[in-house]
């Protein structure tokens, strides 16, 4: 246990708290800023098993505060989850990694909770937020919020029976359509975001974490930092955590195949017949130019970049119109 031994000399931990952090599994979803700090910090504090799910790869404009990627990461497009697996276990051999190329819906993410102790969040927008939160409270998880943008960051911790949700916080959580592609960010401030994320998140592994609870809020530029107590925000109605839970997001979810992704002038599209020996082929028939992975194909076609993942899952970049990108789905596959 050396490799922990400034750890567990903290009296907050000590020998037991670092065996109960050894011993637990992590689900992340979100392998970019938030996700692969996160995912390190939990690794060189001794966690047993990381689970991570995320649908995108490693670009040049990530290097600036995705702290796990490398310069080669992005050249080689890698995903984001890949990447995160290789350098941690660099950091930890020892360390197992269950990782998932995927977007992030309600039956994947009901199925990876399953194997979880904890849930946290390093996504970039509300409606997965709330997915999450769904799925956390159903399948009685605990779960701990970070959002980042600009110099601004917030996190909470949620335990279902003991705090109030993150439905119930929405009429108090900072309001902003702002993200990172829109506004900017500057690292710090995921820096900060992640510290109070994994913190909440070991005290829950440790079975330290008590009230009262709160929602932490700063400004890392103009250091300004806040907490508001949340305890007392439970809402005995709330469609989440109240009385007669019926778990809203699950109905709400996107089921069409093709949305935007936040903040991007890029649109996804999920069509489980477009497999890599489809798309291969169909490359193949029309003579196209393809940069060939381990995990997708990538080519350019009518004016857009295209990324077709061997699962059936395509990434057209330099669109925003849906319905566009079904048409050249269309045109090229039939």
């Amino acid at each position: 246990m050396e490799r922990y031994s400034r750890q567990m000399l903290f009296n907050k931990i000590g020998a037991e708290g670092q065996r109960l952090i050894g011993s637990r599994t992590v689900l992340i979803i979100g392998a970019g800023a938030l996700g692969s700090l996160s995912s390190e910090l939990l690794a060189r504090a001794g966690i047993g098993k990381l689970i991570m799910i995320d649908r995108d790869y490693v670009e040049h404009s990530n290097l600036q505060r995705q702290t796990l990627f490398t310069e080669q990461d992005a050249d080689d497009k890698k995903p984001k989850v890949i990447a995160a697996k290789e350098r941690l276990q660099s950091i930890r051999p020892d360390l197992e990694i269950d990782a998932h190329i995927a977007h992030c819906d309600g039956p994947l993410l009901t199925e990876l909770a399953m194997d979880a102790d904890i849930l946290l969040d390093g996504t970039d927008n509300f409606d997965t937020r709330l997915l999450i939160n769904d799925v956390a409270y159903k399948a009685s998880k605990p779960w701990v919020y970070a959002a980042c943008v600009e110099a601004s960051y917030s996190s909470c911790g949620f335990v279902p029976d003991a705090t109030p949700c993150y439905r119930c916080l929405v009429p108090v959580l900072p309001s902003t359509t702002l993200t990172c592609d829109t506004a900017g960010i500057i690292a710090p401030a995921v820096q900060m975001a992640v510290a109070e994320q994994v913190t909440t998140a070991i005290k829950i592994l440790t079975d330290q974490y008590e009230a009262p609870y709160y929602l932490r809020i700063g400004n890392v530029w103009d250091m300004e930092h806040m907490k508001y107590k949340v305890d007392a925000m439970k809402d005995s109605n709330c469609m989440t955590c109240g009385c007669a839970p019926v778990y809203p997001a699950f109905e709400e979810e996107n089921t069409d195949n093709a949305m935007r992704l936040c903040g991007r002038d890029t649109v996804q599209v999920i069509d489980g017949r477009l497999t890599a020996e489809v798309v291969n082929h169909t490359l193949t028939r029309l003579d196209m130019k393809v940069n060939r992975t381990p995990y997708f194909q990538e080519f350019h076609y009518s004016g857009q970049r295209f990324v077709c993942f061997n699962n059936g899952r395509i990434l057209i970049h330099g669109l925003h119109d849906m319905n566009r990108a079904k048409t050249l789905i269309n045109q090229l596959f039939g």
